[in-house]
């Protein structure tokens, strides 16, 4: 068992927090970088024996004090605060401070498609810190995780009134992941990371369709949920566009059925069952 402890970066977000609880659920220390201890979601997490300190993805002098003596760390970056330039000086920021500290091993938090010149700003910008890592020399692994289950929570007032918008034909599969699962994949490879260390990973729990989608939604909420497809034309951000447009076209490329075959320690959520237990909890 790792006895130092383990760096999340962004530890009360999404990705973050799925790594936390799957950190903690196998009994590891974790230290938590984030921007507020004194918020209630990081007191939480002090209160559940989280070590837990104050930095900044932009920091780097925060960062490098927060890898200090760390056995890994879960890296992530986001573009969507700042734009696409400020995360990959995110990126480059976390390459230094892990640089700096001889971090063991790194797990960066990519996304799917990266490697595949997708034309997508936001997925372009992690295909250069992907670069940077790799040419760096800290021990690395990258995850690409698809498009998340709890994007749909962002329709949420117009699935309530029976509406999936979707820009995606009826029968065309979107690969998709669930929070827990990347919390649960990215967990194992910080614990025992010999095998993963150089990998770059693309993951998926299920792939239905927008059809198949309103289908468990309408089945979750007991109602009917029909799916409405959105024109291209009609999405505003040029970022949105484009990746839908690679979502139309070659899209994500994840062998589900070999990844799962290979990894049976997690759990793999269906989107049915993502979907029952997130409306239950929604109300």
């Amino acid at each position: 068992m790792v006895h130092e402890p383990i760096l999340v970066l962004a530890a009360t977000g999404g990705q973050g927090g799925a790594v936390t609880e799957a950190l903690l659920a196998r009994g590891a220390r974790i230290r938590a970088l984030v921007r507020d201890p004194a918020r209630s979601a990081a007191r939480q997490l002090a209160d559940r024996g989280v070590e837990v300190v104050a930095g900044s993805l932009s920091d780097p002098d925060s960062l490098t004090a927060a890898m200090r003596g760390v056995a890994g760390v879960f890296a992530f970056t986001t573009p969507f605060e700042a734009g696409v330039e400020a995360e990959v000086g995110q990126g480059r920021a976390i390459l230094s401070a892990a640089a700096r500290e001889r971090v063991p091993h790194l797990v960066f938090s990519s996304v799917a498609g990266a490697d595949q010149d997708s034309g997508v700003p936001h997925f372009e910008s992690k295909a250069r810190i992907e670069a940077e890592l790799a040419a760096g020399d800290v021990p690395y692994t990258v995850l690409g995780p698809t498009y998340f289950f709890d994007n749909a929570l962002g329709g949420a007032e117009r699935i309530r009134d029976g509406v999936l918008d979707l820009p995606l034909p009826p029968d065309r599969k979107l690969q998709q992941l669930a929070r827990p699962d990347l919390g649960a994949f990215a967990a194992h490879v910080l614990l025992d990371p010999a095998a993963y260390v150089g990998q770059r990973i693309e993951l998926a729990s299920d792939a239905p369709t927008p059809t198949q989608m309103a289908a468990a939604l309408g089945a979750a909420l007991g109602r009917e949920v029909r799916h409405e497809y959105v024109p291209l034309t009609a999405i505003g951000s040029a970022d949105m566009h484009a990746m839908w447009t690679f979502l139309n076209g070659p899209g994500y490329r994840v062998d589900i059925p070999a990844l799962h075959a290979a990894h049976p320690e997690v759990h793999w959520t269906g989107f049915a069952d993502w979907a029952r237990g997130t409306w239950a909890a929604r109300g």
